[in-house]
């Protein structure tokens, strides 16, 4: 039989990136979690985490979690349908990773009504489009959109629809690098923004233009601060069109090369045995993203 306070210790110290705080989360010592987690490796025989900074769960670990992240949502529907087990415990926490762009744009509109609804508190976790699935096949997150189709063991893929990404950049800053037009030399030469180091959306645009190897760029890990920087002159990058619907419309913002857009697939992920809660999630979800993204 599985020991759910010893598992409840290894989820903490996962998703708290620590000992430390997930003592505090749990209401403990630091020392009675790191004592769970030894006798939880003494059970299972092997090592459930490496104890790095932060530390990261083993392959056992990683099962683990997932299994954690699963009982916690089932737990919720059994105490719905039986009232004399809910103990009036605080709402339900739900951890989901999200790209930061979708977090700017249509995220908030999809799941304010739902949250408000089933007093489900999120705890989103920013990683890029491209990357976010890591964080299921750890163990961390009970969802997450990403632009990965193909599920990791255990979970689901819907598709949601595609960020449109276009390219644009200031009057001045156009002005001042491409006064000739904007050509593949001239692209080749001016700053880019890039989100960060896994952003590879200005890589492929220039691609696209026949440019390839490195270019200069400014790193700027924040969509609202991608938008600034580019509003501001810094360089030109790839932004969501329904971040800066108004910044087009006033003319703060030009696109380089008219109807050359990107689009980014985006796939919503999440445990088949999630429960009811997460499978409202994605009802709504998916009938939101139909009228915000691009099909």
């Amino acid at each position: 039989m599985f020991d759910y306070k010893l598992l409840s210790a290894l989820a903490a110290v996962v998703e708290q990136a620590g000992f430390e705080r997930a003592a505090l989360a749990l209401g403990l010592s630091q020392s009675a979690v790191s004592q769970r987690i030894k006798l939880l490796e003494a059970r299972v025989g092997q090592p459930v985490l490496v104890r790095a900074t932060p530390p990261q769960p083993t392959d056992l670990g990683r099962r683990l979690l997932n299994h954690v992240q699963q009982v916690r949502l089932l737990e919720r529907d059994l105490r719905g349908q039986v009232p004399a087990l809910d103990e009036g415990d605080q709402p339900e926490r739900l951890r989901i990773a999200i790209n930061a762009d979708s977090l700017a744009t249509w995220w908030a509109q999809a799941v304010a009504g739902f949250c408000t609804e089933r007093q489900v508190l999120l705890d989103l976790v920013v990683e890029d489009q491209a990357v976010g699935l890591k964080r299921m096949r750890a163990g961390e997150v009970a969802a997450c959109v990403c632009a990965v189709e193909r599920p990791v063991a255990g979970a689901r893929s819907i598709a949601l629809g595609a960020m449109r990404y276009r390219a644009l950049a200031s009057p001045g800053f156009i002005a001042r690098h491409f006064p000739a037009g904007v050509t593949p030399e001239a692209l080749a030469r001016s700053p880019a923004i890039v989100f960060g180091p896994d952003d590879y959306l200005q890589h492929r645009y220039l691609e696209s233009q026949g440019i390839e190897g490195t270019f200069s760029h400014h790193l700027c890990p924040s969509s609202e601060g991608f938008v600034q920087l580019t509003s501001r002159g810094l360089g030109w990058g790839l932004v969501p069109e329904l971040q800066v619907v108004d910044e087009l419309a006033s003319g703060e913002l030009v696109e380089l090369l008219p109807g050359r857009s990107l689009d980014v697939p985006l796939y919503w992920h999440h445990w088949r045995n999630g429960g009811e809660l997460l499978a409202e999630l994605t009802g709504q979800l998916v009938a939101t993203a139909a009228k915000l993204l691009v099909p």
